[in-house]
C-alpha cells in the first residue's frame, strides 16, 4: 500500500495533482524569470508587494522614456492558467508581456492573484479587485510607485487577460460598473479578451465532437470551483440565468480573440456574439486564429501568427 505521501487524492491532467498529505505538484507553469531591463524590447519590469498581508504583488513593465513625464495607456494584465498555475514571473507571460509593452507603448501591471486549491475562488477574483482599487488610487493622488505616478494615463486604461485571466477580466469590469465609489477613480477603456475561460453544462460547438478534452475542461472548473451549480456557476458562465447583465460591464470597447483549434473556441465567440446582442452600449470586435490551439501566442511568441495576433491587440489598444 502507497504512504499516504504518495497517494494522489485530486488529478489535473496536465497540470496537476495534489496529494494525500496535503502536497501539491505542480507539472507545468512553475518556471521563473526575473523582473528586469529586457534588451530586446527597451522594457523594463519591476515587482512591487501590493498586499503585504498576503503576498499579492504585480509585475510592472514600462517601456523606453523619450522624457522622464512620458504618460503611456495603463494595460492591467491577469494571466491564465486555468487558475491554478503559472505567475506574472511566468517566462511565457514575461517574453510576450515586454513584447505588448514595446509594440503598444504601454505601461502593463502584470496581477499575481493567488492560486487554488491553496486558494480556492473567489480569490482570484477578491485579490484582483484589490489591485484595481490599490491602481484606482494613484488617480487620486494616492501611491507611492514612481511609475504609475510618473509614467501613466489614467484616462486610457484597459484590462486585458489571457484564458482564465480574459474571464477575470469580464468579472472585473462588471464589478466595476456596479461600484460607484470606483467611477472617482480610474475608468476603463476596454477590454483585451484573449482566448477566454468561460464554460457550461451544456455542450456547444467543438465540445460536443470532443469528449476527452470536454471531460478535461470540466474537470479543471470543479477543481478549483466546487459548487452546487458545477459548469453553470456564473463565474464560468456569464449567459445563465442567475449571471450578471452583459449590459453592465463598464467599458466602452471589448476585444475577444479567439484560436480555431481551441477547445473554448465556441465559448469565446458565443461571448462576443452576445454582446452584439445585448444591451451593453459598447463596441464589440472579434478576431480568430485560424489552425492554432489554446495560448499558441505564449508558446511561440514570434511565430508569424502570433505576430499578427498581438499586432491586432496593439491596434485594439492604440485605436483613437
Amino acid at each position: 500500500m502507497d504512504s499516504s505521501s504518495d497517494q494522489v487524492i485530486h488529478d489535473v491532467p496536465p497540470f496537476l495533482r495534489v496529494y494525500k498529505d496535503g502536497t501539491i505538484e505542480r507539472l507545468l507553469g512553475t518556471e521563473t524569470a526575473p523582473a528586469t531591463f529586457d534588451h530586446r524590447t527597451g522594457v523594463s519590469s519591476k515587482d512591487i508587494v501590493v498586499i503585504p498581508d498576503n503576498g499579492v504583488s504585480v509585475r510592472i513593465y514600462r517601456p523606453t522614456l523619450t522624457t522622464d513625464h512620458q504618460k503611456f495607456p495603463l494595460v492591467v494584465y491577469f494571466h491564465g492558467g486555468a487558475f491554478f498555475i503559472s505567475s506574472v514571473s511566468d517566462p511565457l507571460y514575461h517574453n510576450v508581456l515586454n513584447i505588448l509593452a514595446s509594440e503598444a507603448k504601454v505601461v502593463i501591471v502584470s496581477v499575481d492573484y493567488r492560486r487554488a486549491p491553496e486558494h480556492p475562488l473567489p480569490t482570484a477574483y477578491e485579490d484582483s479587485w484589490a489591485v484595481l482599487q490599490w491602481l484606482a488610487s494613484y488617480n487620486s493622488g494616492g501611491g507611492t510607485e514612481n511609475w504609475l505616478k510618473e509614467n501613466v494615463d489614467f484616462g486610457k486604461v484597459f484590462l486585458a487577460g489571457d484564458s482564465a485571466g480574459a474571464n477575470i477580466s469580464h468579472h472585473l469590469a462588471i464589478r466595476v460598473g456596479r461600484s460607484v465609489e470606483f467611477l472617482s477613480g480610474i475608468k476603463i477603456d476596454g477590454i483585451l479578451m484573449i482566448q477566454p475561460y468561460f464554460w457550461g453544462e451544456e455542450q456547444i460547438g467543438v465540445e460536443a465532437r470532443d469528449p476527452i478534452r470536454k471531460g478535461m475542461v470540466d474537470k479543471w472548473w470543479q477543481f478549483v470551483c466546487p459548487s452546487d451549480r458545477g459548469n453553470n456557476d456564473p463565474w464560468i458562465n456569464p449567459f445563465v440565468n442567475g449571471a450578471p447583465s452583459l449590459a453592465g460591464l463598464a467599458c466602452e470597447r471589448i476585444l475577444v480573440c479567439t484560436a480555431e483549434n481551441d477547445i473554448l473556441r465556441d465559448r469565446g465567440r458565443l461571448y462576443y456574439q452576445s454582446l452584439v446582442k445585448s444591451q451593453w452600449q459598447g463596441q464589440a470586435e472579434a478576431f480568430e486564429t485560424e489552425a492554432e490551439d489554446h495560448v499558441f501566442h505564449l508558446i511561440n511568441p514570434t511565430g508569424e501568427k502570433a505576430i499578427k495576433l498581438i499586432k491586432r491587440c496593439v491596434e485594439f489598444i492604440n485605436h483613437k
